[in-house]
């Protein structure tokens, strides 16, 4: 197939890098997206400004109807965790892992484990708070330092948890549009790369916080014990949170619900709970209002965390055919498609130096912070180079998934980390410092093994 690029590619191509450098500069890239999109509107129009500006409307409403079912489920589970710790039903679950911490090395692995669960359940941001509050003063009493506290849980939750993002599928689902996927090849592709990043990731940081032990350089942190009110009901109420998440994990491997089907189990399960608390908590009456009130807030939490994402994603979106055709019209193609058959004529591409690519893309991507909003950039491209070259579209947007998430979701970049610093009272930069490391040395065993993976 004879593709020939015109002026709307090479404005894409310019676009791109512009966001690109825009982003190694750490600055935010909303401007740059809204100019891409109004220049491609002005060209796929001929340059009628009117039908111009319509492109930039409908690429944010074809944005924010693929990522609608994500934004949801991550708003409602913000709700529920609410209603769950004005309860202290959150303290309840999580009052028996205190007991497993006996020492630094221990505490190290159950803070970083129940971190891991909770923010595959919860995502890591109201992860932070919950395990922060309950479980740190514990660890500190064992002996963890401060700052290695704060590790696990960067490493364990915003990096191993997020960047899989198994259980609520939010981000499989961001990159599998990108590259016209399921989310589930995406979830089976990111497996093996996962596991040895994660794996890597943990061991090392392990391995040099007991290095640092040993060489006495001691670190410490303030936190003071923090035992939130349990309130009437609060037990049963805990009972069944941990009863429906349970059961919503046995129904998705009983009854095979992957992708969107998950994220609707997931979405009905903690709304439900989230009610079940409220009234609980305040009785029907109040719970009528208190309910609204929590339902408002993850919301909030919710459009504050995406809406930077759909802008975006509406961009990144016209590099696919059937998004474009959404925004552009019926006769538009997908603009990276066009480009990969165009280097799949030109260029003798190799699956070593596609795989480099789609690493640094996914590096780069990650250094806004956001750790999301670079996933329909690698998703685009895995589906480029897949046609352009005999590789695996799945695992290789994968790749740049776990890559992207583990340096924007909040694990190398200083004003990502701030949440577990705060939480963990260390400095952001010294934080980010630590993860830095184990971090790189993860996605770099992860990189490799893709040269021979995919």
């Amino acid at each position: 197939m004879t593709v020939t690029l015109g002026v709307l590619h090479y404005i894409y191509i310019l676009m791109v890098l512009v966001i690109l450098v825009t982003m190694a500069l750490k600055k935010d890239i909303i401007i740059p997206c809204v100019v891409g999109l109004l220049l491609i509107g002005l060209v796929s129009a001929n340059g009628n400004v009117i039908s111009a500006m319509q492109v930039i409307f409908n690429a944010l409403v074809v944005s924010g109807g693929e990522l609608w079912s994500t934004i949801v489920v991550i708003s409602l589970i913000i709700a529920m965790s609410h209603s769950l710790r004005v309860l202290g039903a959150d303290e309840i679950m999580l009052t028996p892992i205190k007991k497993l911490m006996v020492n630094r090395n221990v505490s190290f692995f159950v803070l970083g484990a129940v971190m891991l669960i909770v923010s595959f359940a919860i995502w890591p941001s109201p992860a932070v708070a919950l395990i922060g509050a309950i479980l740190l003063p514990a660890a500190l009493r064992a002996k963890l330092p401060a700052i290695w506290a704060a590790v696990a849980m960067n490493i364990f939750g915003h990096g191993v948890a997020l960047s899989g993002d198994y259980f609520i599928n939010g981000a499989p689902t961001i990159t599998a549009n990108g590259a016209g996927l399921e989310a589930n090849d995406i979830i089976l592709a990111s497996i093996p790369l996962w596991l040895i990043a994660s794996v890597v990731a943990v061991a090392v940081a392990f391995f040099m916080m007991r290095r640092e032990m040993k060489s006495g350089a001691e670190e410490t942190g303030a936190a003071e014990d923090a035992v939130p009110e349990i309130r009437p009901g609060a037990k049963a109420v805990a009972i069944l949170t941990v009863a429906v998440f349970v059961l919503d994990l046995i129904a998705a491997q009983v009854f095979k619900i992957r992708g969107g089907d998950a994220s609707a189990l997931v979405g009905g399960s903690v709304l439900l709970i989230m009610c079940a608390a409220s009234i609980v908590r305040y009785g029907l009456m109040e719970a009528l209002e208190k309910s609204t009130d929590f339902l408002r807030e993850g919301f909030m939490f919710g459009l504050k965390i995406f809406a930077p994402v759909i802008v975006i994603g509406g961009l990144f979106f016209l590099g696919g055919q059937d998004t474009a055709k959404k925004i552009l019209g019926e006769n538009a193609t997908g603009i990276l498609n066009d480009i990969g058959i165009v280097l799949s004529n030109s260029v003798p591409l190799t699956k070593i130096p596609v795989v480099i690519v789609q690493s640094l893309i996914g590096f780069v991507t990650g250094l806004d912070g956001s750790g999301f909003s670079g996933l329909p950039l690698v998703g685009s491209v895995a589906h480029t180079f897949s046609n352009a070259i005999t590789i695996d579209r799945a695992g290789l947007a994968a790749l740049g998934q776990i890559i992207t998430v583990w340096v924007g979701g909040g694990t190398i970049i200083p004003w990502a980390v701030i949440p577990v610093a705060a939480i963990c009272s260390v400095n952001a930069v010294d934080l980010a410092r630590k993860n830095f490391i184990p971090v790189i040395s993860g996605l770099c065993a992860a990189v490799i093994a893709a040269m021979f993976i995919l």
